[in-house]
């Protein structure tokens, strides 16, 4: 029987789910490239919410630049357990910003945030201590 190996964001040369978990997780980059990009491009929304918080407006650009740059190092595949984690984070902290009971479409994005932590913790969890399943039956972990 072939070895099967825990294919975690493309880690792996072989073995089930290695697409999958590569697209997965370009999946999540472009997320946040997105974000980060909308606050660059129109920052007005973000603004309000941080307004609504009375935390200044200019947190809007480092917010930014922290999309970019983790979705940029998510999508390359480089420090993925601590960017993972980082960005599951985010999503919990930033989540608060989108309680608000009384708007259903803010209510969604609170809790999309908490579904996206999720699968990020998820990945992370993966890449950090992935079992092998050997044919031999014994297990191996990722060094």
């Amino acid at each position: 029987m072939p070895e099967l190996k825990h294919p975690v964001a493309g880690r792996c040369d072989s073995g089930p789910g290695r697409i999958e978990m590569l697209v997965g997780r370009w999946l999540l980059a472009a997320l946040f490239f997105a974000g980060g990009a909308q606050k660059l491009y129109d920052p007005s929304a973000a603004i309000e919410l941080l307004d609504r918080f009375a935390l200044p407006a200019f947190l809007v650009w480092p917010a930014a630049a922290y999309n970019l740059i983790a979705a940029l190092l998510l999508a390359s595949g480089i420090q993925i357990i601590a960017v993972a984690r980082s960005l599951a984070a985010y999503c919990i902290v930033t989540s608060a910003f989108h309680f608000i009971p009384s708007d259903g479409w803010q209510m969604s994005i609170f809790v999309k945030n908490w579904a996206i932590a999720g699968g990020l913790l998820a990945l992370s969890a993966g890449e950090g201590g992935a079992a092998e399943l050997r044919s031999s039956g014994r297990t191996a972990r990722h060094p």
